[in-house]
């Protein structure tokens, strides 16, 4: 199925149906009050069936209004004509601001969720272009950075981001319109993902974070396993015996760190850590835990210019380091698994 075919089909099948499903929620919300009230006393755990009915239609909700809003926008550049430009650009980073903080704020209060910052925070003033390289793991992840960059440290973000995301309609519409890029973990023969990230980290402004994830996917053991396994395949078996010393994080791939460096050779890099939702790798998971009660702590690193190495070996070499040290600190920050 071609990707232009692909992208017809989530936006006229699936944007209607979040639209029609959020309305007939609304419509029906009484009754399922009703049955998940009388659900929740059967069920373990505090209220579970009654927080996870909100946060379903909190999203939905949000993702329809939001939804609504774009189309708005669209209409009011001329069709999409003026859509891209810095104005309209703009306009986009205040609405994913401002619906992080409102959804942020009613997911902490009903999953009882905290976020701490171990450590100095990174400049709250933006003065130059950073480089963002986050850990992947545990539940919205992705959605906690963004949070942050945007909402506390002022940023504008351009993310990389796998490309299963875009079957969100909301988020399809948004990062097609603000400088972003969907990748595939698996690339077709012949497509040139390094390019892509270096372009998208090409002419940053001062107040701008390039985002990118090095371990390429959600930590889990099974995927450690297979990047240890790809590591020795391609013959290089002393990466593959650092990332099997690394027990919390996958091994990262260095590819797209090293594009991005390279189209950005002014920027200070941001690495960033957190752990709190890690043993969360399931929706069964995530079920058995709500509420979660937990505490989700983060941990900002700010890695000058001038301590990144020139040299293409050096550079991978600094970068399994700082996964190394990354993994020490979950280590010794983590919450063991109940």
């Amino acid at each position: 199925m071609s990707r232009l075919l692909v992208r017809a089909l989530r936006r006229l099948v699936g944007a209607p149906a979040v639209v029609l499903v959020t309305v007939a929620m609304w419509v029906t919300l009484p009754l399922w009050l009703l049955a998940t009230a009388a659900l929740s006393p059967i069920l373990p755990g505090r209220w579970r069936a009654l927080r996870l009915l909100w946060l379903v239609v909190v999203y939905l909700t949000f993702e329809t209004l939001l939804l609504l809003v774009l189309l708005g926008l669209w209409l009011a550049s001329g069709f999409g004509w003026r859509i891209r430009s810095p104005y309209f650009t703009g306009i986009h980073y205040d609405l994913v601001q401002g619906t992080l903080i409102v959804f942020f704020r009613e997911a902490r209060r009903v999953l009882a969720l905290r976020i701490r910052t171990d450590g100095p925070h990174p400049s709250r003033v933006p003065d130059e272009p950073v480089l963002v390289m986050c850990r992947h793991a545990g539940p919205g992840d992705s959605f906690i950075l963004m949070y942050a960059l945007l909402h506390w440290y002022a940023r504008e973000p351009r993310v990389v981001l796998k490309n299963t995301l875009a079957w969100d309609p909301a988020i399809d519409v948004i990062l097609n319109r603000i400088p972003a890029r969907f990748i595939s973990p698996n690339p077709a023969a012949g497509e040139d993902l390094e390019s892509q990230i270096a372009a998208l980290a090409t002419g940053l402004d001062v107040n701008d974070a390039f985002v990118i994830f090095p371990e390429g996917g959600n930590f889990t053991p099974v995927r450690r396993d297979r990047a240890i396994a790809r590591l020795r395949r391609l013959g290089l078996e002393r990466m593959a015996v650092r990332a099997e010393e690394m027990t919390h994080v996958l091994a990262p791939r260095p590819g797209g760190v090293l594009a991005a460096l390279e189209a950005a050779p002014g920027a200070d890099v941001l690495m960033v850590a957190h752990t709190g939702l890690d043993h969360l790798l399931t929706v069964a998971d995530l079920w058995r835990e709500l509420p979660m009660d937990k505490q989700i702590t983060m941990r900002w690193w700010q890695v000058p210019r001038e301590d990144i190495p020139a040299d293409r070996e050096a550079r991978i070499d600094w970068l399994y380091a700082w996964w190394e040290r990354i993994d020490d600190w979950i280590e010794e920050n983590r919450v063991p698994a109940p």
